[in-house]
């Protein structure tokens, strides 16, 4: 092993603080997330801390299932399709926002044509895709209308939170969130932690934990210690080597990919031959078995997940080659380059020594590299900066929609997302797999895109990840498919 990857595993060591534990009511309970949200406005960023919160207070016409069956929420029943650009969805009746305000068709059209004004610039548009706007057919049935066939709104309407229109008007909805969730805002202390109460008046009943409190801990280190010290009940991205030392910990396979996504038209990332020399720079088994202990495995190649549709079984991990790696450099003319990589600490998994051990091995074949660790509303701000791009952007895409076009819309589509390329015949054909709604030929439609993102490494697939939790002895909880920390789904011990 390398003294670089030594240094970077040393660090990934974590010592814990002291924390002094506090009264704990027996159904108040404390969840330890990786940052704060930037915003609690359920619509315009593509913040997971925002999501950690919002999933509870907000709620969406179609859910899914811990296991990721999508079932109806606030849909009465499954959508039905009316035409190539049409579907229709029939609403529950008797449900109000938390403040009061009816649930009905006008909040739903509300709610559509808000996350998709482009004065608003939601940074979620790359789980929205298609659609293009809603009507109101009358006070319990509404259309969503699409600018292209598209086989998975279902699956994009599992994602879009409704808001109340009149607080969403003169309200900071930013700060004051309010749903028709089983959990009401209660208050946020910025720097510091946010509480939600149960919702006694939700249709399903009052769930079982009374008080959720979310602190914001980056490191690691203080969440374990949180922990042990009985202070927290759940954290997240327990660090694999401290499975057996906290009360209870609980995996399962998630549906985030890490990725490096390059810039094809930074002068540092341009040519495809430094492209796929950064891969194959990268001793990816070495990481994931130092590193993450057989919770995380190497990437096959591609950034679409293997659960979703679209996935390219053809393609294999990039090699490690350091030696070819120095020869496509030399070739290039890039010996010596320095590579600017955006990332940030905390909000993922071992993220940072993640990100250090790719500097190093960079290092290795001869290049200069310029880590930048932001805090994670600065790195989401330079993220979906669509004026100056990284020539690299440390990132975990996630994949609730179990369909490629997720990973497409966000990293590769020209234009949107975090995309970091300008190139209109990628753009061009991704559009067309979205709006394709023969199976076979939009898998053939996949194949083609994904293979030529492999040739070309329009970026640096790394990791399949599992999600990791520890929690408390008297915590009672099975994790989601999806990654959601949703609370009614919790309950303590007597």
């Amino acid at each position: 092993m390398n003294d670089t990857f030594r240094r970077v595993l040393a660090a990934a060591v974590f010592s814990a603080g002291s924390l002094t534990a506090g009264a704990v009511l027996a159904q108040s309970i404390t969840i330890a997330i990786g940052s704060e949200p930037s915003t609690l406005d359920p619509q315009l960023r593509d913040d997971g801390g925002e999501r950690q919160v919002n999933d509870n207070i907000y709620e969406t016409l179609l859910a899914r299932t811990p296991t990721g069956e999508l079932v109806p929420s606030l849909a009465a029943e499954m959508p039905k399709q009316i035409d190539d650009l049409t579907w229709e969805f029939t609403l529950r009746e008797g449900v109000t926002f938390h403040n009061g305000e009816p649930f009905n068709a006008d909040a739903v059209v509300y709610s559509v044509k808000r996350v998709v004004a482009p004065e608003n610039a939601s940074e979620q548009m790359a789980y929205l895709g298609t659609i293009a706007g809603a009507e109101k057919v009358d006070d319990y049935k509404v259309r969503i209308t699409t600018s292209g066939p598209d086989p998975i709104l279902p699956s994009r309407m599992y994602w879009m939170k409704i808001v109340p229109p009149k607080h969403a008007e003169e309200a900071d909805l930013a700060a004051q969130p309010v749903g028709t969730g089983p959990y009401k805002f209660v208050s946020w202390n910025r720097g510091s932690d946010i509480t939600l109460e149960a919702n006694a008046d939700h249709r399903d009943g009052a769930p079982d934990v009374e008080q959720v409190t979310y602190r914001f801990v980056t490191e690691p280190g203080t969440r374990l210690s949180g922990l042990m010290a009985g202070e927290f009940d759940v954290i997240v991205n327990l660090p694999p080597e401290f499975t057996a030392t906290v009360p209870k910990f609980a995996a399962v396979r998630g549906i985030e990919t890490s990725t490096i996504i390059l810039s094809t038209d930074n002068e540092a990332t341009r040519d495809p031959r430094v492209r796929q020399a950064l891969n194959i720079a990268i001793d990816r088994k070495a990481i994931a078995d130092n590193l993450f202990l057989g919770y995380a495995e190497v990437a096959k190649g591609q950034l679409i997940h293997p659960n979703a549709f679209g996935f390219n079984k053809s393609i294999e991990a990039y090699p490690y080659d350091p030696d070819r790696a120095r020869q496509l450099l030399a070739e290039a003319g890039a010996e010596g380059s320095t590579i600017e990589l955006l990332g940030e600490s905390g909000r993922w998994l071992k993220d940072r020594e993640v990100i250090e051990a790719v500097a190093g091995y960079w290092t290795e074949i001869g290049l200069k590299v310029d880590v930048q660790i932001e805090e994670f509303s600065r790195y989401l701000d330079r993220l979906f900066d669509m004026k100056v791009r990284p020539d690299a952007y440390f990132v975990l895409n996630s994949n609730e929609l179990f369909d490629a076009d997720r990973e497409m819309s966000f990293a590769y589509e020209a234009g949107a997302g975090g995309a970091s390329n300008s190139e209109k015949e990628l753009a061009e054909t991704i559009r067309a797999a979205r709006t394709e709604t023969d199976l076979e030929e939009r898998s053939t439609l996949y194949d083609k895109l994904t293979a030529k993102l492999h040739e070309e490494a329009f970026d640096v697939p790394l990791f399949n990840h599992q999600d990791i939790y520890g929690m408390s002895a008297r915590m009672e909880w099975q994790p989601r498919v999806d990654g959601k920390l949703i609370v009614k789904e919790m309950s303590v011990a007597e």
